[in-house]
């Protein structure tokens, strides 16, 4: 039998919603970039910096680069929860975790406002 310590009546619904909002903006990122390579066929390097270099993109990209963020450790966080035993491997595993994502973030950051 398993005892669970349940803290609240809603147990486990922050995740599932930072999960479900989160694919819904990327999904929706993924669409429009496919709307533009189809409309505006950027062909060079002009193009594409011009494409990024708009202020309207580049907050698209940071939401879709957060989104993908917070979707990447909640998924990563359950995974280890699930399988990663004992306890302290786990809490090293998601510390590592952690400062990859805050480290990618960053480094996307860098890229989008270098343009």
């Amino acid at each position: 039998m398993v005892n669970r310590i349940i803290v609240g009546a809603h147990y486990g619904l922050r995740g599932w919603m930072v999960q479900r909002v989160s694919a819904v903006i990327i999904a929706l990122y993924v669409l429009l970039f496919i709307a533009i390579l189809i409309c505006g066929r950027p062909t060079n390097f002009v193009e594409w910096r011009g494409l990024f270099g708009g202020q309207p993109m580049k907050l698209a990209t940071l939401l879709f680069t957060v989104s993908l963020l917070l979707h990447s450790w909640v998924g990563m966080r359950d995974i280890l929860m699930d399988y990663a035993r004992p306890m302290s491997v786990r809490l090293l595993l998601e510390i590592l975790v952690a400062v990859l994502l805050v480290a990618w973030g960053g480094w996307a950051v860098q890229i989008l406002w270098s343009v």
